[in-house]
């Protein structure tokens, strides 16, 4: 008999990644990953089975309705995988408010639910629901779960939660939620088995992307995160600005006459290290480049990532262990190395040789801190979710 396969969908502002899983009825076996790039001309596929690697121009244009360009991947992936041995799909959806507190199967009245949650995430939740809308048109007998990135962190006290704002706005949702869950809940499960000394202890993990957060977990939960209402705050990214002085805002509202489409274009996609260094928010060009404003990027991003660690070793009441992950977390040592320079005092010491080589551990023994990189794969979480949901159903593979 043929294996079962699974799905997951990981949708960003620009990019779809899929993951392709073998299932054996206990657990999901990655064997092959691909990634939608919306951004290049024309939409690219890029595919990995194995050693083999391919990058298939689309014909299809990104739009509300992708029902067209996923049935032209879903044909590209069938000339790689057996597809008629998909058995489910799973998807990363950003924003699950109060309403969701774990995965669940995608049917009407869920997605409905996740629709009204478009507007604390404008830029995330609506790719999410078309592509579920699309897969759903393409193979509506499939089973669709959805993944929430804001679910990890519930288990934040109210206290760190509450914004200082009038009561009756946190009563309606205006309150801090967190993000990157799914990634935080696969690395802090990974610490069992790859630091046990800090596994049970209080970490903050720094996921370090073109979207980048960071979070304090004390055995193994969520207890506060940089990122608070939306995926906005915290950090500076790679084009959104970080923490920003609500007075800001209300400056180019109203002195400067922007409108509030301007100022939302402004945020998601003209900040953060790009709007600093004027040309880049990639952080390998930025290293790269000899002037001014690409350094003083680079030093804004680290500066703020080592006071946030601070804030939220705070929270924590000390701190164990530092773990680096994500893009620029797993593969950038010069970064890792500024934000401990700015981490001495509180006992952070990087072993040199292990930081270049982009080693588990990164600290030396006289640390008193534990510093790990640890990969992240939020597909892997996505998939394992689904699979839960499907026993959960009792709609086991067979």
């Amino acid at each position: 008999m043929a294996d079962k396969l699974l799905l997951t969908f990981n949708a960003g502002s620009s990019t779809v990644k899929i993951g392709i899983f073998r299932l054996d009825g206990r657990q999901a076996e990655r064997i092959g990953k691909a990634v939608v790039d919306f951004a290049s001309q024309p939409p690219t596929l890029h595919l990995k089975k194995g050693p083999d690697e391919f990058e298939l121009p689309l014909k299809g244009e990104p739009g509300d309705d992708l029902a067209e360009l996923i049935d032209e991947v879903f044909r590209e992936l069938g000339n790689h995988f057996d597809l008629d041995a998909v058995e489910a799909a799973g998807h990363r959806i950003v924003h699950g408010g109060d309403i969701f507190d774990g995965p669940v199967e995608l049917v009407t009245e869920t997605l409905e639910s996740i629709g009204r949650l478009t507007e604390l995430a404008p830029l995330h939740q609506p790719q999410a629901l078309r592509l579920i809308r699309a897969v759903r048109h393409l193979r509506p007998s499939l089973f669709q779960t959805g993944s929430f990135d804001t679910t990890f962190h519930a288990s934040q006290p109210d206290l760190v939660r509450r914004l200082a704002i009038p009561r009756a706005y946190h009563d309606w949702g205006i309150k801090r939620y967190g993000f990157h869950g799914l990634s935080y809940r696969y690395v802090s499960g990974a610490l069992v088995g790859k630091a046990p000394d800090i596994a049970d202890g209080k970490v903050v993990i720094a996921h370090l992307g073109s979207g980048a957060s960071l979070c304090a977990i004390e055995n193994g939960c969520s207890r506060d995160s940089s990122m608070g209402f939306s995926t906005l705050d915290g950090i500076p990214m790679a084009t959104r600005p970080g923490w920003l002085d609500p007075g800001v805002l209300l400056h180019f509202l109203g002195p400067l006459g922007k409108t509030v489409k301007e100022v939302e274009e402004m945020l998601y996609h003209h900040c953060g290290l790009f709007g600093v260094s004027g040309f880049s928010g990639d952080t390998r060009e930025l290293l790269k480049d000899h002037g001014k404003e690409a350094r003083e990027a680079i030093d804004l991003f680290t500066l703020r990532i080592a006071g946030e660690i601070c804030r939220l070793a705070s929270t924590l009441g000390g701190l164990d262990g530092l773990v680096f992950t994500a893009g620029i977390g797993e593969n950038q040592p010069i970064i890792r190395e500024r934000v401990a320079e700015r981490l001495l005092w509180l006992g952070v010491e990087l072993d040199a040789a292990a930081n270049g080589k982009n080693a588990i551990k990164i600290s030396t023994p006289t640390s008193r801190v534990a510093v790990h990189v640890i990969p992240t794969d939020e597909e892997q979480m996505i998939a394992d979710e689904c699979l839960s949901v499907l026993k959960t159903n009792d709609r086991r593979p067979t």
